[in-house]
Order: structure tokens, then C-alpha cells, then sequence
């Protein structure tokens, strides 16, 4: 009878080597960590509309998903109708209406920021300071009755010169705000546009590093938006990228890098014509951003088209087409977050980012499925595969493309076992005092 023959092991290397290098790697181990810790693993919305701050109420959210509503009904009232403007499959089109019917209804909007920059201009002093109260005493007073967006917050105006002090001033009145309100809500998202210098973010990081001091908060409670608008904020004099100097500047602050469409265009000499979120100079500026971002939790968010769904029939179903294809295109290209600036975007922000979600579920479900039972398939997937395709799934559940339990169904998978394949830990487990490989 022939027994499996059991091979010597040997080796070369004394333990004192490996000791060695390990000793000399600690410091790159602690560097890795700080600067690229993952993804923070929180919901991030589809979108972000601006509203100007004089035209911010307690009632606008509701009025944006009543409006989109209204727009649906003229414009797409079935399924049918909504397919044959976007081009859905026969399959997806009921549920992606349905859906989108649903979410207007419940939660029209994910994340709004009232503007005080370009949508809202200069202002007297006076004005500005209690527009920027008004609008902390409404999103806080939104948040205790629930009838908030998920995530809130401003946008102030910018580090130069000109408007500096007025940005400063805005932010410590909205922030000042909040906390005499109740505290800063979870989903506050505040948003520095027009950055250009890393030192810009190092300044914004001193203000709210101040603000906490004086309200004793957690160190690191208040984190920013990144607004790029500048192709300096892109590629620096020296041929480095200044983006991936700004998230580093940020100390852990920053939350996002937000596309600025339409500055960034005309900053490159780009007529208006051709100013828009698919030109090859957008494209490139946000490889740039994806790049820089990778891996340090500061997600990316694509730009807004500007032009409006309103008018005749044909019209509203041509800037509709747009949106849609905009949003699809930004999505496979893993821009997950974009702008919304008109109530009439709404319905095509939602039917493309359900058509997404759903038109892929199965293929996702199955390929998790097979790498979490270790069976075999047609595509061999790793782990970061897998991390891949429960992201994908974590999305589509967070806005409401999917729901938990035809996730369940169709993987035998919790949302917790999703979360575990989207963030693994790290391969530098201590077992018995010795890092080993899982």
C-alpha cells in the first residue's frame, strides 16, 4: 500500500533575518496605515444637491421630491413610458420605476448642501450672517424631526483673498449654530470649494481644529469636502499631483473630492459649448482624483450637468437622456456620487443608479456566492474581488436599488458577512507576538 510521501522542509534563512526586516518595515507598516486606512465603510450618497441659501427652507427637500414627482408623472407616469425615454430592458423597467416612485417618496434627497458660493454670491454682511443662522437652526431643527437628507451641511466660500474672512465668518455662524441648537449632527458635511493650494486645507484644518478646542470636541470630529475647480489643484508647477498633497494636508479630515464641472472647464480655456463632465478634460482630472484617493477613505464624487429638464415633453425627455448617460457613464467609471442641481434631475439620478445596481445583481450575487462557498465558476475571483462585489451590493442596498432581503436570498449572506468582504482587515495579524499571514 503507497503512503503520501511527506516532503522536508527546509530553509535557509535564520529567524534573526526575518526579525530583522521586520523591525526595519515598522515604520512603512505605521506610514501605510495612516495614510491609506480603507474605506470608512459609511453610506456614500448618490448625490448632492445645492440649494442657495436664501432659497434653503424647511420645506425644500419635500418640495424637490414633489417637484420630481410632478416631472415623473407628466413626463414617464409608467414603466412602459420611462423605458422607452432611457432605454431600459424590459425587465428592469417596472422595478427601476417602482423604485424610483418609492425613493422621490421617502427619501428624495441623500445629501444637500446649502450653498453660500456661487449659488448664493455677495451679500451684505448682515444678510449672509443671518441666512448662515437661519440655516443651522433648519437643519438641525430637520434632523430632531426627521425630515432631514441623510447627510447636511454647507457649502461656504472659498481660501482666497477676496472672500476669505466672508467664508470664515459663514462657517463659524452655521457651525456656532448647530451647537447652541443641540451639537453637530452625524451626517454634517461641510464643502471647501475653489481649493487650489495645499495650504488652503492646511488652513481650513486650523479652523475647525480651533472651533473644537473652543467647544470641546473630539479632536478630528469635523471633516471637509475637497472641491477641485482648479487645474492647479490637479498638477502643481513642479509636475506633482497638488490633490494628493491636499488629502494629506487634510489630517485625516478630508471626506471627499467633489469635481467642479464647469470651473474646472473654463479654468482649461474650454468654451461653454463643451463644457461638461464627459470631455477628455474631466475625464483626466478625475482619473487624477481617483487615483490620489485610492485607499485613503476621501471618496470621489463626479460633477452636475447644467442643462435643466424643464419645458416641452421632447425637451425634458432630451436633458433626461443626458443625465441618465452622464450618471451610467460615471458609475462604471466608479464615481459613485455626483451633483444634482434641478428638482427634475431626480428621476434620472435614481433610474440610473437603479438600472446599475440591478441590471448586475444577479451576475454580483452569484460570483460572491461561489467565492464565499470556495465552488467553483467561470471567473476565478480573489479577495479583492470579492470586496469589489460586496461594495457593489453595500450601494445598491444603501440607496435603495436593493433590499436585504432578496440579497439574502440570492448569496445566504448577512449585510454584516457583506461589510466583512468590502473591508477585511489587514494581513498584519499578531498571532502569539508574531505578525502572520492570514
Amino acid at each position: 500500500m503507497t503512503q503520501d510521501r511527506q516532503e522536508r522542509v527546509a530553509t535557509s534563512l535564520a529567524d534573526a533575518v526575518t526579525e530583522e526586516i521586520d523591525t526595519s518595515l515598522e515604520p512603512v507598516d505605521r506610514e501605510l496605515e495612516r495614510r491609506y486606512p480603507g474605506d470608512p465603510g459609511t453610506r456614500q450618497p448618490a448625490h448632492t444637491v445645492y440649494v442657495p441659501g436664501d432659497l434653503f427652507t424647511a420645506g425644500t427637500i419635500r418640495s424637490w421630491g414633489d417637484q420630481a414627482l410632478a416631472a415623473l408623472d407628466e413626463h414617464a407616469p409608467d414603466a412602459a413610458s420611462l423605458a422607452a425615454v432611457l432605454g431600459l430592458a424590459d425587465e428592469l423597467a417596472e422595478p427601476v420605476h417602482d423604485r424610483v416612485r418609492a425613493k422621490l417618496e421617502r427619501e428624495p434627497v441623500e445629501d444637500l448642501r446649502v450653498d453660500f458660493e456661487d449659488g448664493y454670491g455677495p451679500r451684505p454682511d448682515a444678510e449672509e450672517d443671518e441666512t448662515a443662522a437661519r440655516a443651522a437652526r433648519l437643519v438641525s431643527e430637520a434632523y430632531v424631526n426627521g425630515t432631514g437628507a441623510p447627510y447636511m451641511g454647507i457649502r461656504m466660500k472659498c481660501m482666497e483673498a477676496a472672500v476669505r474672512h466672508r467664508g470664515i465668518r459663514t462657517l463659524d455662524v452655521f457651525l456656532t449654530g448647530l451647537m447652541e441648537a443641540g451639537g453637530l449632527p452625524d451626517g454634517l458635511v461641510l464643502t471647501l470649494p475653489k481649493v487650489t493650494y495645499t495650504g488652503q486645507v492646511t488652513a481650513m484644518v486650523r479652523l475647525l481644529e480651533e472651533f473644537e478646542k473652543a467647544h470641546g470636541l473630539a479632536p478630528g470630529r469635523i471633516g471637509f469636502e475637497i472641491q477641485i475647480e482648479t487645474s492647479q489643484a490637479i498638477l502643481a508647477t513642479d509636475g506633482t499631483a497638488t490633490v494628493a498633497r491636499m488629502i494629506q494636508a487634510a489630517q485625516g479630515r478630508a471626506t471627499g473630492l467633489h469635481y467642479g464641472t464647469f470651473d474646472y472647464s473654463a479654468c482649461l480655456g474650454v468654451s461653454a459649448a463643451h463644457q461638461a463632465s464627459d470631455h477628455p478634460a474631466a475625464d483626466h482630472a478625475k482619473a487624477i482624483m481617483q487615483v490620489a484617493a485610492a485607499g485613503t477613505g476621501v471618496r470621489v464624487s463626479d460633477g452636475s450637468t447644467n442643462v435643466l429638464p424643464v419645458g416641452p415633453a421632447e425637451k425634458v425627455h432630451d436633458a433626461w437622456r443626458l443625465h441618465y448617460g452622464l450618471t451610467r457613464r460615471a458609475l462604471a467609471r466608479a464615481y459613485y456620487q455626483g451633483w444634482d442641481m434641478h428638482p427634475g434631475h431626480l428621476p434620472t439620478r435614481y433610474a440610473a443608479v437603479f438600472a446599475f445596481y440591478r441590471e448586475g445583481f444577479e451576475q454580483a450575487a452569484a460570483r460572491l456566492t461561489r467565492y464565499a462557498n470556495r465552488t467553483g465558476g467561470d471567473v476565478m475571483d480573489e479577495p479583492a474581488t470579492a470586496k469589489a462585489l460586496s461594495g457593489y451590493l453595500l450601494r445598491g442596498l444603501d440607496c435603495g436599488a436593493l433590499d436585504i432581503a432578496e440579497v439574502a436570498r440570492a448569496t445566504g449572506l448577512t449585510r454584516a458577512d457583506l461589510e466583512g468582504y468590502a473591508a477585511p482587515r489587514r494581513a498584519d495579524l499578531t498571532v502569539s507576538g508574531k505578525r502572520e499571514r492570514p
